[in-house]
């Protein structure tokens, strides 16, 4: 797991926050539930050989069992005056087989469990660590917000303050799950998350020192993305704001990377010109304020990203390889190969073309060749796909007349783009990918539901 670590302050519960949203207090807790401990796996074989003999010898048995009960009702000490057992001794007798010669399943008395701070106090389990106990002494409070975001391969939950600072941010990447497959694989994304997204929200509120008591705002992304992958978080994020009766705040996964710039000690401030760039989309955004923008320039085929991945593919560095591909680059010549740069009407993008164009160099090349010019091609091509980027960026800016430009998404973590835009306001590598910071960020802009109408929210798999 890829992990942001920031130091957190000592939390209180009193203090202010996002007021007016919260659900009705939860009341009185019922201290004491029951579960049935008997396991979930069931013999169906083993237990139709015996249900037979079972139903069979039931009457004997009810039978035996009331003769034994009244044979012992004036002298055995086990039974009360009434004639039924003591209960001490019906606990001992509770567990029993279910059915005679199956050794697979068995009943037993469900057992009582308590929970819930006052019983874990009794236990001796403290309830809170020293540091939480001093906060709550001096009074300090403060609030955070949990971000959750599975809108592709990555499971990530983040707490940040309400003023955009982290306190943790944690990613648990599936790159090498799908490295097999040369490509995310929907279903299987889906499933992982199942498995990581309560570990991954369990592991950033530990980070932060902090428990759902101290979260004021859920935001999670609602998409686009996996619709698959994307109800997970959305159910998990559902079912913790329900919980705790807070506020609930769907985010757009395109507003988040923007809401990455927000989270740096300088954050940039709008207006600006903002170049998105991911292994989703590719986007010229118009940003006037922190809550909305307004896209002028788009992909019309492929975004850069998998563009990027596609041509790391082609040359045989696997998956993801974007950042193989730009590591690759580094060795070798960029004006190797004069790659095509796609130039259409307006302010949108085309790689289509540059992509079969490194096809085509590919497959004619010898197999020594090919391994010989590796680096080459893959500085060339890199080269021309930061060039097409570069040129329309800067053709918006002149078309626009903004006097900010932003870079964000994954790609906006690619050196030589970074080395080709050093007027650009950019987001620290680790926020350019996939993570939750971005969406807690793009949450404190989000208009929140309150409790509890977020039930009905839906994910949407395209923006």
């Amino acid at each position: 797991m890829q992990r942001q670590r920031r130091v957190a302050p000592a939390h209180g519960r009193s203090g202010g926050g996002i007021t007016g949203l919260r659900g009705p207090p939860l009341g009185r807790r019922r201290p004491f539930v029951a579960r049935d401990p008997r396991g979930s796996r069931f013999d169906a074989l083993a237990a139709d050989q015996c249900v037979l003999r079972s139903l069979r010898g039931a009457r004997r048995r009810r039978r035996d069992l009331r003769g034994k009960l009244l044979a012992v009702r004036d002298g055995d000490d086990n039974v009360c005056a009434h004639g039924r057992r003591r209960p001490d001794v019906l606990a001992r007798l509770s567990v029993r087989r279910l059915f005679p010669g199956s050794d697979l399943v068995r009943r037993r008395t469900p057992r009582v469990v308590a929970h819930g701070a006052r019983a874990r106090k009794a236990q001796g389990v403290p309830v809170r660590n020293e540091r939480r106990r001093s906060a709550l002494a001096s009074g300090r409070h403060d609030p955070v917000i949990l971000g959750i975001e599975t809108s592709c391969d990555e499971t990530a939950a983040a707490l940040i303050t309400l003023e955009g600072e982290i306190r943790s941010n944690v990613v648990s990447s599936q790159a090498d799950l799908h490295a097999r497959y040369g490509g995310v694989v929907p279903e299987v994304a889906s499933r992982r998350h199942l498995e990581l997204v309560m570990p991954v929200v369990r592991e950033a509120l530990g980070e932060a020192d902090a428990s759902l008591d101290d979260v004021e705002l859920v935001g999670v992304t609602a998409g686009p993305g996996l619709i698959g992958a994307l109800l997970v978080g959305l159910a998990a994020a559902k079912a913790i704001a329900w919980s705790k009766r807070l506020p609930f705040a769907p985010v757009d996964h395109l507003h988040g990377h923007v809401a990455s710039l927000y989270l740096q000690s300088d954050p940039v401030q709008p207006p600006f010109l903002c170049l998105l760039a991911s292994g989703g989309h590719t986007l010229l955004l118009d940003v006037p304020d922190h809550g909305s923008q307004h896209v002028i320039g788009t992909t019309l085929d492929d975004a850069a990203g998998e563009a990027f991945d596609k041509g790391a593919r082609l040359l045989g560095l696997g998956y993801p390889g974007g950042g193989e591909l730009d590591r690759l680059a580094r060795q070798g010549d960029p004006t190797a190969y004069d790659f095509p740069v796609a130039r259409v009407p307006g302010l949108d993008f085309s790689f289509s073309g540059l992509k079969t164009a490194l096809l085509y160099v590919v497959r004619d090349l010898p197999a020594d060749e090919l391994e010989r010019r590796r680096p080459d091609l893959a500085a060339s091509y890199q080269r021309a796909l930061v060039r097409a980027l570069v040129e329309r960026t800067r053709a918006a800016l002149e078309e626009t007349g903004a006097k900010q430009l932003a870079v964000v998404g994954g790609v906006a973590a690619n050196s030589e783009l970074r080395a080709s835009l050093p007027d650009a306001a950019l987001a620290p590598p680790l926020l350019c990918t996939d993570n939750a910071a971005m969406i807690a960020s793009a949450a404190r802009f989000t208009e929140p539901i309150p409790y509890p109408r977020y039930l009905a929210v839906d994910a949407y798999a395209s923006a």
